[in-house]
């Protein structure tokens, strides 16, 4: 048996044990961004009517997306496959101030469900250009949220996804660079990327408070405490989803096997084999009641109890858009709404 480094438990993979108990992170799953950005969504179907439309998916989970596709909600890419007069959400990650102003030309009905720290690095993007700032980004290419935010100027933001990237960059000037931040990284390799472009400028201006939000920042911390006294990590969260990517490869950095599922149907009895604790998370867009049949599931393959961890309680609640509110009844009907618009 080996001892973990915390003090907390015995590991007892070495002893061949069959799956016993189900430890869950805490907190895990939705965010106050995700939480706000599909109910955006619902309350715009509710007001208007199917079909919603939503560029890009309104969040990287595969069951909200269909769930909201059977609502009604039609995900797309390209605003010319929006017909006049429709109803627009821009998904959780943001988009370009080109696709901003070609769908206020168009004339649709727009709902922003970009998270409130993704645009905050947007403010903080135009701000500091129209103080002649050029930009270093830390981000994964490709991903919206990197795309969103570099298209808030035509030029000067440049992308670094490693501290190799960091050593090939050439800006125009560096007596005014600013650093942002995807939100969704992994604190650590963020990190570690920023102290490169910190020594290769060392003047570069840094967020006044990090980028990478407090939902990424509490998932990643409660990962590093149950890797320590769990055999195996299971991470809800679909492909697409950057947080819960970076979920699975800290506990795999952190010496856990680690295995990310969609839905309980990917679970592979093999993986338990001599694994008898099984640590238990989901991505800040993945629901509970993945969650909730990931631990069927478990406990089908044998598990016999289900432990939470202590952990931060999340109480961040972000306001709808103006636009959204559900009339309240008049006095005395007892069964009226308070809104929840800023």
């Amino acid at each position: 048996m080996e001892v973990s480094l915390y003090g907390t438990h015995m590991t007892l993979a070495a002893s061949g044990a069959s799956l016993q108990e189900i430890l869950l992170a805490e907190p895990r799953g939705f965010c106050a961004g995700v939480d706000r950005a599909i109910e955006i969504v619902e309350r715009a179907l509710e007001k208007f009517g199917a079909p919603i439309y939503v560029r890009h998916e309104i969040v990287h989970n595969t069951y909200v997306v269909n769930d909201l596709k059977a609502k009604g909600a039609i995900f797309i890419e390209a605003l010319d496959a929006v017909p006049a007069g429709a109803t627009l959400v821009f998904s959780a990650h943001g988009v370009s101030r080109a696709v901003q102003d070609e769908a206020a030309a168009r004339g649709f009905r727009i709902f922003d469900a970009t998270c409130p720290l993704v645009t905050k690095v947007h403010v903080e993007v135009a701000k500091l250009h129209r103080q002649g700032y050029e930009f270093i980004m830390i981000g994964h290419k490709g991903h919206p949220e990197v795309e969103g935010t570099m298209g808030q100027l035509d030029s000067g933001i440049h992308l670094v996804e490693d501290v190799a990237d960091v050593a090939r960059l050439q800006p125009a000037q560096t007596e005014r660079l600013a650093l942002v931040t995807q939100t969704t990284l992994s604190v650590d390799d963020a990190a570690e990327i920023a102290a490169a472009v910190k020594a290769r400028f060392p003047g570069v201006r840094e967020p006044k408070q990090q980028d990478i939000c407090y939902a990424t920042q509490n998932r990643q911390d409660a990962v590093k405490i149950i890797s320590a006294r769990v055999d195996v990590l299971i991470v809800v969260g679909s492909p697409t989803s950057s947080n819960s990517n970076r979920l699975a490869e800290l506990a795999r950095k952190l010496g856990t096997p680690s295995y990310m599922v969609d839905a309980a149907e990917e679970l592979q009895a093999s993986w338990f084999d001599g694994r008898p604790r099984v640590g238990l998370t989901a991505g800040a867009s993945a629901p509970e009641i993945l969650v909730n049949q990931v631990i069927a599931r478990l406990k089908a393959l044998g598990a016999v109890s289900v432990r939470k961890m202590a952990g931060i309680e999340e109480t961040v609640k972000f306001p709808l858009p103006k636009g959204l509110k559900r009339q309240a009844n008049p006095a005395g009907s007892g069964t009226g709404e308070a809104s929840n618009d800023a």
